[in-house]
């Protein structure tokens, strides 16, 4: 059995015989590992470590200090995209952003490996989804008080956001034929949802869910990051079309996820990163904490030990999960596989 059948039988709780590091059945790349960065992503402006005060091509604002973990955008006012939600339709032109059909279409093969696409899984990226997109371009606080104030001009600039998506990622899909896109969202924190879970269904939902929809329709799966607190909608995921809702943190309730979707919705994640992705923390630690989560959440089913965050800040952090998960999940599935 393929690594990549594995990794499909194990979202589906479809007796799997191996158990270990799940990222390692993908195919991987030098910049995001098991996420291939397409072509729009690789030229539309994004920051790289070091740059400071950067403009994308949605003329957001990037920074991404040495010594920090990854790229921000700034929130001050002077440097917002929008400073109302009613600008929208003047100052954020999608045509404008639109990838050229002309880009350098082969630029991620030249820059990957050959993709073993028989045995492994191609997997490829889609940032920003709806409700990142608001606060990027209005800024958290502004965001936030405009969908409570403002519900049926963000549901029109989300409505615009999403046919540009569909015609990007459409053409993406076309041209690489991925198994699976990584779609992140973080609808969240630590402690709950940003938006009340009414307001998100009715206006982050309709979006997310059109989009999704359509990528189904393409043949692909859908794999949805959101690392924070979201088990209150969990049964909308599955209603949505998600796949398997990746970077699931611990602080939601995730038996009672499993128990409520059935088996519909694949859980990978398990992992508090605050809590092991430190420069202070030993490799026995880690490795503690990997067999923690396997014992506890792997006899639910429908369950994928992973980070969190795809790939630990720290390198002795990320070769400790990969060892322990690969070391431990074998002798995990020889007892229950």
């Amino acid at each position: 059995m393929s690594t990549k059948e594995n990794f499909y039988r194990l979202m589906k709780n479809d007796s799997p015989k191996w158990l270990g590091d799940a990222w390692d059945c993908f195919c991987q790349g030098p910049a995001m590992g098991p996420i291939i960065l397409d072509p729009y992503t690789l030229t539309s402006g994004r920051t790289n470590y070091g740059e400071r005060m950067k403009t994308d091509r949605w003329g957001i604002m990037w920074d991404w200090p040495e010594g920090q973990p990854g790229a921000v955008p700034l929130p001050d006012k002077q440097y917002r995209v929008l400073n109302d939600v009613h600008e929208w339709r003047e100052k954020l032109n999608f045509d404008n952003v639109l990838p050229d059909f002309a880009m350098p279409w082969d630029l991620p093969y030249q820059m990957n490996p050959p993709f073993d696409r028989e045995n492994k899984i191609l997997m490829m990226s889609d940032f920003a989804g709806m409700f990142e997109f608001s606060h990027l371009v209005l800024g958290f606080e502004e965001a936030l008080i405009a969908y409570m104030t403002e519900p049926e001009e963000m549901y029109a600039l989300l409505d615009a956001y999403t046919d540009w998506k569909i015609k990007v990622t459409g053409a993406v899909i076309d041209r690489y034929q991925p198994d699976m896109i990584h779609s992140q969202d973080d609808w969240g924190d630590k402690r709950s949802m940003f938006l009340p879970p009414a307001v998100w269904r009715e206006l982050v939902r309709p979006h997310t869910e059109r989009y999704y929809k359509f990528l189904k329709s393409k043949g692909v799966l859908i794999q949805h990051h959101s690392d924070c607190v979201n088990d209150a909608v969990a049964e909308d995921m599955v209603e949505m079309g998600i796949d398997m809702w990746q970077g699931v943190i611990p602080q939601n309730d995730i038996p009672g996820v499993i128990e409520r979707t059935e088996g519909k919705l694949c859980i990978m994640g398990g992992f508090d990163m605050g809590l092991v992705d430190r420069a202070d923390i030993s490799a026995e630690d880690v490795a503690a904490y990997v067999r923690q989560v396997i014992d506890t959440y792997m006899p639910l089913g429908s369950f994928i030990p992973g980070a969190t965050n795809v790939t630990p800040v720290f390198p002795h952090v990320a070769a400790a999960m990969h060892d322990e998960l690969n070391r431990y999940g074998a002798i995990y599935a020889e007892k229950n596989f």
